[in-house]
Order: structure tokens, then sequence, then C-alpha cells
């Protein structure tokens, strides 16, 4: 079983009845979980002002734990980064930590990947998988599972027909093959907010993985669009979308959908847009190395991902 150090570098947590669940939940599993002094903090809508989060990002990245996990997103390391302990970060990964989680955390990782080519994991967060009330998913724990254990490797997962009748190139007999490109990205509004700026990584012939929660589809196009424009998305190997959920349309769309989003951005890249990858604030989620090459494989209707310890 892992040792893991549990932080809070967004958001607060309000929820300490779900905190609590979720805490032992890990317990139960038979996980030595240390809790940073401060992961209950309380300073606005943060886990504490800037000094002490930052404080807790130094102490995690001591602790020695195999596993350095968040508590929640929300919002607050990008007001951080300027300050992040990259050196520190950068040793405690190289000693074995694996650092991760998702939504807010995006921030982290990209600035981490930009300044130190370090790698992090895309994962899952406490309060977003092990609090509710319900048993957390049976992939993401059997994916953080894997983690803990050093046995993950790869990853699958089952395309949907308007991905082959987009990309028809898909479905050729010998398959679809993207090899050794970067996996990047993460939750899509915090990676274009870092859009210019020294945090935001620059990876070639990458494969960008993205999702989100709560934006409208054109919210999401108009991201799209910056990237585009910006020409990150031309330069990667495959982009991989994830969940995109709890939006509301509205009459005035008229039609306008994720589906539109989707098809638009395939009429504006060469590149294969694959989809329904199960990542993003959903309960089902597989663990995603960020910063690490990885071989990227579409056979029959399989995606199939696989990456190097």
């Amino acid at each position: 079983m892992a040792h893991i150090y549990l932080y809070s570098p967004s958001g607060a947590v309000r929820d300490k009845s779900g905190y609590r669940r979720a805490l032992k939940r890990l317990q139960a599993q038979g996980h030595e979980v240390e809790v940073d002094p401060a992961a209950l903090s309380s300073h606005q809508r943060f886990a504490g002002d800037d000094d002490a989060r930052l404080a807790a990002i130094e102490r995690a990245a001591a602790s020695g734990a195999q596993v350095v996990l968040t508590t929640r997103g929300g919002y607050g390391l990008t007001r951080l980064l300027p300050s992040l302990p990259f050196d520190a970060i950068q040793r405690s990964v190289e000693r074995g930590s694996a650092w991760l989680g998702l939504s807010d955390f995006t921030a982290l990782q990209c600035a981490v990947l930009a300044q130190r080519a370090t790698p992090t994991w895309a994962g899952p967060a406490l309060m977003e998988d092990w609090a509710s009330e319900d048993k957390p998913d049976e992939i993401m724990q059997a994916c953080f599972d894997d983690l803990v254990s050093g046995v993950g490797e790869g990853t699958g997962w089952r395309l949907p027909a308007a991905d082959f009748r987009a990309h028809p190139a898909l479905a050729s007999d010998a398959g679809w093959a993207a090899e050794g490109g970067v996996l990047w990205g993460g939750n899509l509004s915090i990676v274009c907010a870092l859009l210019g700026t020294q945090f935001f990584p620059v990876v070639d012939g990458g494969v960008l993985f993205l999702e989100d929660v709560g934006e409208h589809p054109y919210r999401i196009e108009r991201m799209l669009t910056q990237f585009l424009h910006a020409g990150v998305l031309g330069r990667q190997r495959a982009i991989l979308l994830g969940s995109f959920n709890k939006f509301q349309l509205t009459p005035h769309d008229k039609g306008y959908n994720l589906k539109q989003v989707v098809a638009w951005l395939r009429s504006q890249v060469s590149v294969p847009v694959l989809t329904d990858l199960p990542f993003g604030h959903v309960p089902t989620k597989v663990i995603l190395p960020v910063g690490r090459p990885v071989d990227l494989y579409v056979q029959g209707r399989e995606a199939l991902m696989f990456w190097e310890d």
C-alpha cells in the first residue's frame, strides 16, 4: 500500500463530512494517508492565502510520499505559478513521487512541464472521486491501484463510429498509430489561460488531451479557436477529447451543440480528433501520464495508449 500526502493547493474544502468519508476510504484500503496541516484551511474561496498554499506545496514536495494527491480543484493555482518550488517538485518526482490531480491542478502540471519538463499524473482528486456517498468508480479505483502498485503501463477505450466516419484512415486494416508523442493537456479552460505565458508547454508532435466542465459549447469552441490561431493544434499528432459536461444549452442555440463543435474542429485540423476518452469531471476516469511519451494506436474500434514507467 502507498504513502499518500494529501494537500489543498486550490479551493477550500467545504464538505467536511465528504472529506472524512473520502479519507476513511483511502485508509480502509490500507494506505498511509498523511494530511497536510493546512488541508482544511480557508481564506475567501481558497484553501488558505497564497503563502499558505505555497507552503503546503513545499511540504508536499518534501514529504517523500509515493502519491501527492490534491483534495480538490476549483481555482487558485494560477496565481501561485511564478512562486512554485519547481526544483523541489522536480526532485520529488525524481525520487518517485507521483503528483496526481485534475481540474485546477492542470495549472501546476503545465507549469512544471514547461519549466522543468517534469512529468505528473492526471487523474482523481480526493473530493471528486472518494467523497461521494456512492462507492468510488471501479475503473477509477483500478487505475489508482495500478498507479500505487507501479504496474500501470497504458489504457484504452472504445471509439464511437463517428470518429471513423470523420477519419477514414482510422479504419484501415493496418490500423493507425502515433508513436512517441508527449502526452499533455488537461482542463481546457486552464490550459487556454496559460497560452502566451512562460507556464504554457511548447509541445511539438504531441498528443493533446482536453476536458472541461460547466462550459457551454460556444465557449469550448472559442478556446479551441484560440489554440488553433496560436498554431498549437497544428503542431500535434492527435487530439483526444474527454468529457465536456454540466453545461446548459438554450433555445437560442438552434441545434448548435458539442457535436457541432467537434465537427468544426475536425474541419480545421488535419490530425485525428478522437473522442470519448474516459477522463474529466466524471466518475469513470483513467489516469494519464502528463509529460511522458506515449504510443497511441487505433485497432478496430479500440484506442490504446501505452507508456513506459
